[in-house]
């Protein structure tokens, strides 16, 4: 088969279409036959060579695809050769072919193309795990989802909407901040022009958020937890704003809030099928009902992966970018 290889870290020229072994399924695994893949910041992270695949994982990059099973591993129940798929991945998505463990598995939603399923599986286990299974967001309450049109972020809005909550985001322009209110936003905030604490404040009667979700990291740890609501829960899944930051324990005492931070690749194989069968409980339905939706912001071609990765780097997109195999 072919994938996208990094045979040297480096910018998005590294990333080189190339012939290699095809995988071999293993115990309770599938073999999926791929039809596209996606970008995710953790594939940016894996080209630059800061991010090496846990032990045991494909050294390829990409965290989800979408395709059909072309053969079981031994130990399989429950799928067939032929089912249409989607799959959490802790890589290998940029290949032509990748295995991957049963309990990882998803049904392409009814209604949804095969292609446009490879957007959903790390942005739901990502956002279901965080904002709802360990932030515990409910009716009424409001979250904080910064980078709201970010793949992450277009996919939290939905769901947090389809909870009850009230939804306020973040973003760089006014026009990624309408297209947040299109998917059901309650509150804009300008980052480059707004204090997002300040903002907060006005618009909840200077209570804050119940929940914020933020991909930032050590920059907006401080404002984060300044934002909270007496209770609220900070959920940190991302660090482009750094790794490390001051935290105001008194602050945090204060308002009796927690702050959590967690990755989906390295967990162990069951924490993730657990997750994965959560999405698949609470969130398929949704799709499946038409209340969410994936949003795309381009499909490109598996061997110009480069040029997905330069998209997402330049912070123009409006949710996910995918990679084609055909």
């Amino acid at each position: 088969m072919h994938a996208i290889t990094i045979p040297e870290p480096g910018g998005p020229e590294a990333l080189v279409w190339a012939e290699v072994p095809d995988p071999v399924p293993g115990e309770g695994e599938v073999l999926v036959e791929v039809a596209a893949s996606a970008v995710n910041r953790a594939d940016l992270l894996q080209r630059q060579g800061f991010y090496e695949p846990p032990a045991g994982a494909s050294p390829y990059p990409g965290l989800e695809c979408s395709g059909r099973i072309t053969a079981l591993g031994p130990g399989i129940s429950g799928w067939s050769v032929g089912d249409e798929v989607c799959a959490l991945l802790a890589g290998g998505g940029y290949a032509e072919k990748v295995a991957v463990p049963v309990g990882q598995l998803l049904p392409v939603p009814r209604g949804l193309d095969v292609v446009t399923a490879a957007a959903l599986p790390e942005v739901t286990a990502t956002v279901w795990s965080n904002m709802l299974m360990i932030a515990r967001l409910r009716p009424g309450e409001t979250v904080l989802i910064h980078g709201g049109s970010s793949g992450i972020g277009t996919m939290a809005i939905q769901l947090a909407k389809a909870v009850g909550a009230r939804v306020a985001v973040t973003a760089g322009t006014p026009e990624k901040l309408e297209r947040c209110a299109e998917l059901g936003a309650d509150i804009l905030i300008d980052y480059r022009q707004q204090d997002f604490v300040d903002e907060l404040r006005k618009e909840t009667q200077g209570d804050g958020a119940d929940v914020i979700l933020d991909i930032i990291g050590a920059k907006y740890l401080d404002r984060n937890v300044r934002a909270l609501a007496v209770n609220g829960r900070l959920a940190v899944i991302g660090l482009q704003g750094g790794v490390k930051g001051e935290l105001n324990l008194a602050t945090l005492l204060g308002k009796r809030a927690a702050v959590t931070a967690t990755s989906l690749r390295g967990r162990p194989l069951g924490e993730k099928a657990s997750i994965v069968a959560a999405v698949r409980e609470h969130v398929w339905p949704l799709i499946e009902g038409g209340r969410i939706r994936p949003v795309v912001d381009c499909e490109l071609p598996l061997r110009e992966a480069a040029e997905g990765h330069r998209v997402l780097e330049s912070g123009t997109h409006v949710g996910k970018v995918l990679l084609r195999t055909d």
